[in-house]
């Protein structure tokens, strides 16, 4: 799994209700024909990341097949999900 690039939008709070900022991430991803995440028609990865008093951290995420959205019932693994936070780090801090 590669990440080729990205989407961000910053999630408004109207309410003020939570405390620090909200990121939802749109992943672009190059997936290998041999795993089975893999899809023709690609794969992205959608994370909720969470920046606040506490630090930075990835709230949620999936997996979802591009042009047709269906969400894929797939994990991270444990080396992966460290190189989607430090990916996801690294571009809240350019924004």
């Amino acid at each position: 799994m590669n990440i080729t690039g990205h989407t961000l939008e910053k999630l408004e709070d109207p309410f003020g209700l939570l405390s620090g900022d909200r990121y939802e991430i749109f992943l672009d991803l190059d997936i290998d024909e041999e795993d089975e995440l893999f899809s023709d028609n690609g794969v992205g990865l959608r994370v909720l990341f969470v920046v606040d008093e506490n630090g930075s951290k990835i709230s949620n995420y999936h997996f979802f097949e591009k042009g047709s959205d269906k969400v894929f019932d797939f994990a991270l693994e444990e080396d992966e999900e460290q190189i989607v936070f430090d990916y996801c780090q690294s571009i809240i801090r350019e924004d």
